[in-house]
């Protein structure tokens, strides 16, 4: 997994929170509102981006005049067979490519004039693992949070209490990070992620790999986010029970075009009112896509994952 390096966010860079009623009952999940308080935590408006692979291969538009909007707080799903477009939408979010048209913002501000602003705001989770392999768990993330600018004290009890709530032993923080799984390493980089506060949290495929007990640990984790804190969540992932459990949206992307969005109820009931078909998401990305979330798109399509 890697994670983009950006300095701490800045209070002056996001918009105030809106004061929340002390006489509504308490949210659940289901019921919460999203919180559309003026600028969207993510704005997308138009978007595409080309890649040509080689001087004898054709052109691949990998996202194809994208739109859509994230609220403050929400947790919003891009679903998508392999070469969609997802993790490439992803990047151009996280400032990782350049848009080739359209604009991003995150919190009002403009991923290509305001850079540094967006760095500030976001951190990228994505499966391809990146650490000082050598080092621990815990030193990875003091390393890390001393970059952010955090003081080594708070750093450090924060680390252990983010550990441990994604299921890693206190008696393992101090081995080498080599000698743990893929599913251990993923846990830590979803770690180091949200060590530096992120507000608005872009996870790609972050649970691709693990085992069934760590899946279900960085879930509860992600709805822990969801209820407590101030964090919004732009989430790709291949798992439609994921999709189901976790997202207050989904957009689907086929051959880098969003084809329908909506709440995973709302997307259910709509495929068995228009087609017949049993109210399941899988229902639902055969329906839009024409196939199985597991298939890849053609070869000469394969950058647009």
């Amino acid at each position: 997994m890697t994670i983009t390096s950006t300095p701490r966010r800045l209070s002056s860079d996001l918009p105030p929170r809106p004061p929340e009623s002390t006489d509504a009952p308490a949210e659940t999940p289901a019921a919460r509102p999203l919180r559309a308080d003026g600028a969207a935590a993510l704005l997308v408006e138009h978007v595409s981006k080309r890649f040509k692979p080689g001087r004898k291969k054709k052109v691949v538009t990998a996202v194809d005049d994208v739109s859509l909007r994230v609220e403050r707080g929400e947790v919003y799903g891009i679903l998508g067979a392999n070469g969609g477009g997802k993790s490439t939408l992803i990047r151009l979010v996280s400032t990782l490519l350049t848009l080739d048209s359209g604009r991003i913002e995150v919190f009002g501000h403009d991923v290509t004039r305001d850079e540094m602003a967006v760095k500030r705001l976001i951190n990228r989770v994505s499966v391809d693992a990146a650490f000082f392999k050598k080092l621990s768990p815990y030193e990875n993330l003091v390393y890390a949070a001393r970059l952010y600018g955090l003081p080594a004290r708070d750093a450090r009890r924060e680390a252990e209490r983010i550990l441990a709530r994604l299921g890693i032993a206190r008696t393992r923080l101090g081995e080498p990070l080599e000698q743990m799984s893929r599913g251990m390493q993923q846990k830590v980089a979803i770690a180091r992620a949200i060590l530096t506060s992120p507000t608005l949290l872009l996870l790609d495929e972050p649970t691709t790999g693990l085992d069934p007990r760590s899946k279900l640990d960085v879930q509860a984790f992600i709805e822990d986010l969801r209820e407590h804190h101030d964090a919004t969540v732009l989430l790709t992932t291949h798992d439609l029970a994921e999709a189901d459990r976790l997202c207050d949206r989904l957009a689907i992307l086929d051959r880098g075009q969003l084809v329908v969005e909506g709440t995973p109820d709302e997307l259910k009931a709509r495929v068995q009112r228009e087609h017949g078909l049993p109210p399941t998401l899988d229902s639902v990305f055969m329906t839009w896509t024409g196939r199985s979330l597991d298939d890849d798109i053609d070869d000469d399509d394969k950058d647009g994952a």
